[in-house]
């Protein structure tokens, strides 16, 4: 396992082709420039509260988020403003939910994994199986990509065995947290696990995500591409990016996946 769940933003787009053409009257280069300004203001405004592009760099949430997903997440949904949240409908984050957040380790960083125990739940994994308050929780979505036993991955919480990748802040927290075995989930934070459980790097390891670190939920995948690692061939010379971008740009309708483009996640 290796510390691959950052999700990337999806911040830039190709350049425009500028091609050459009478000049425009005066007044029409005004009428121009104010549409382009209010264009970039609503864009703005879209990215700053609305939806926000993401890209999917790891299987840490197969197979309901695969490498090369790209996401528009709802920044929406869940509010976060204390004067909005009283006239908004927004919702309550739920068990269930798949989120994305500011990584509490790194908070420049953004994850997204799913919620499985919200404040005041008691948490514990027996030979893989989640229990949420003394009860196994029913989990289609669930992937397990490794047959080694992991007695701290698998045999949650263990407080005698201190693994590779632990955070140590979590360690000693964690301790203080653990009751009959069970990891109960104080207030205004929320335990989250990755789909495919032996390759997520997530609450088991770094604790907690606070409340104020969710940014939303991924509402639709408008674009997914297979992984150029396993797509393209070998390039003529290594490290030859001109060479794959090209290839990328060619090839793209065999390197998109159809079938998962413009599907609503659940």
């Amino acid at each position: 396992m290796s510390e691959k769940d950052i999700l990337t933003p999806v911040t830039e787009a190709p350049a425009a082709p500028v091609t050459a053409g009478p000049a425009k009257p005066q007044g029409e280069s005004f009428s121009s420039l104010q549409s382009l300004l209010t264009t970039i203001v609503i864009a703005v405004f879209v990215i700053t509260f609305i939806v926000q592009a993401f890209q999917i760099p790891s299987e840490s949430m197969e197979n309901t988020l695969l490498i090369g997903d790209y996401l528009l997440v709802d920044k929406f949904r869940y509010g976060g403003s204390e004067f909005w949240d009283h006239f908004m409908p927004y919702r309550t984050v739920n068990r269930g939910d798949i989120i994305v957040f500011h990584y509490p380790v790194n908070p420049s960083q953004h994850f997204v994994k799913r919620v499985i125990g919200v404040p005041g739940d008691r948490i514990r994994l027996v030979n893989k199986q989640v229990q949420v308050n003394g009860i196994g929780l029913k989990e289609p979505y669930v992937r397990y990509s490794s047959p080694v036993h992991d007695m701290y991955r698998d045999e949650f919480p263990r407080l005698d065995i201190p693994v590779p990748g632990l955070e140590g802040q979590w360690w000693l927290e964690m301790k203080k947290l653990v009751e009959d075995g069970q990891l109960i989930v104080p207030e205004g934070s929320y335990f989250v696990l990755g789909d495919n459980r032996d390759e997520s790097l997530d609450s088991r390891y770094w604790g907690f995500v606070p409340r104020e670190n969710i940014i939303g939920r991924p509402l639709l995948i408008y674009w997914s591409v297979r992984s150029s690692d396993n797509d393209l061939p070998i390039a003529p010379s290594a490290g030859d990016k001109l060479y794959h971008f090209i290839y990328a740009a060619t090839h793209l309708f065999q390197m998109t996946r159809w079938d998962r483009t413009f599907r609503l996640v659940n």
